[in-house]
């Protein structure tokens, strides 16, 4: 108001008349933003009621001295394709139609590949990953990444058609088909394995198929075969074959094995992270995307038939019919602050024991577990 003022008593030695003019005090701002996979735009300004009806005033060497509208933050978020990205995608849904509480521009990839490097240019904000790839970045940016939120816990089945299995020691004797030869599904396993006394390809032979539809065609194909399957896989090979049944809940038998401990870990599957530097800088933005995020999965347990609708539309599972009947057994979650922080560092920590690489080589200090 002091520069206005100051132009005015300029503008009046050099006028014969006093400019004069009738404004709004008042400060609004519109954002609107319209989101796809691959795209946003962003529409603001200075609301018609409050442009001036005279020109703006200019300072001598030119400067525009109309108030300017405060820009809102868009948070450039990315998802995987597959059960991280279910938790968010009523936000994802209200984003696009410009009526989240937060401003924001999603994108989804198919492949951790593709989120990595854009994380690491800064061309990401927030993004939902894999908990050990969080592990991973953070190691790879020395600090640069912050874990936000548990997104979504284990989604690790063992089915059978048949009714031998119904706890970990009956799988004693059998061969076990499955995906994930040296990533997070084989680590699981392994650990919940051992820990009901079982020795892994001895006890158990495991067999590592390279695609889950690989293996649904194995259980199809033997009556006697026992395997493990991610969802949204066990639904749909479920749907094709009506004798399948879910014999063990690989989320559960870890969460038995970590009372009978006193542990207080969890089979994790996916969580949210945000760059360090967006966080220090935006820190009422990233606890509003918390609040809306938090909101979001509360929204997907309760309400299937309208989320499965959602995840057929953006690509995640092919059919709503199969996304309805999936979605429960997704673990839709939202942990953050101390619980988070138990949940997921006992679990990297299980995954480190067996192979340090696959949390990025070390275990993440402290300042990895965001709390606000």
């Amino acid at each position: 108001m002091l520069k206005k003022t100051l132009a005015f008593m300029v503008c009046a030695v050099l006028c014969t008349t006093l400019l004069a003019g009738c404004g709004d005090d008042g400060k609004n701002s519109s954002t609107s933003s319209d989101t796809s996979q691959s795209s946003s735009s962003q529409a603001g300004g200075i609301p018609s009621d409050s442009i001036p009806e005279t020109p703006p005033v200019m300072e001598e060497g030119g400067e525009d001295l109309t108030p300017e509208t405060e820009e809102q933050t868009i948070i450039r978020a990315s998802v995987l394709k597959g059960p991280t990205a279910i938790g968010m995608i009523k936000l994802m849904n209200d984003s696009e139609e410009g009526i989240s509480p937060v401003s924001m521009d999603f994108t989804m990839s198919g492949t951790a590949d593709e989120i990595v490097p854009a994380i690491i240019k800064g061309e990401i904000d927030i993004a939902a990953v894999p908990a050990n790839l969080a592990s991973v970045l953070y190691n790879k940016t020395k600090g640069g990444v912050k874990v936000l939120a548990i997104n979504n816990l284990g989604v690790l089945y063992i089915v059978e058609s048949g009714e031998e299995i119904n706890s970990v020691s009956d799988l004693r004797g059998k061969t076990l088909y499955s995906t994930g030869k040296g990533t997070t599904p084989e680590y699981a396993l392994n650990y919940v394995l051992s820990q009901n006394g079982l020795t892994p390809g001895t006890d158990v032979t495991i067999e590592y198929k390279s695609e889950a539809s690989e293996v649904a065609a194995l259980l199809a194909q033997d009556s006697a075969a026992v395997a493990m399957l991610p969802q949204p896989f066990v639904t749909s090979a479920q749907m094709n074959n009506e004798k399948l049944r879910v014999a063990l809940d690989l989320t559960k038998e870890w969460d038995s094995v970590q009372t009978a401990s006193g542990g207080s870990s969890a089979l994790v599957t996916g969580v949210v992270i945000a760059r360090t530097e967006f966080i220090e800088q935006n820190p009422d933005e990233v606890s509003a995307f918390l609040d809306a995020y938090k909101a979001s999965a509360a929204y997907v347990s309760s309400n299937l038939s309208d989320c499965a609708a959602l995840v057929e539309k953006y690509g995640i599972v092919a059919k709503a019919a199969v996304a309805e009947k999936a979605i429960p057994a997704c673990n839709i979650a939202f942990y953050e602050g101390a619980e988070m922080k138990d949940k997921v560092s006992g679990y990297l920590n299980v995954l480190y024991e067996q192979n340090p690489e696959s949390v990025g080589g070390t275990l993440p200090n402290d300042d990895f577990y965001f709390s606000r």
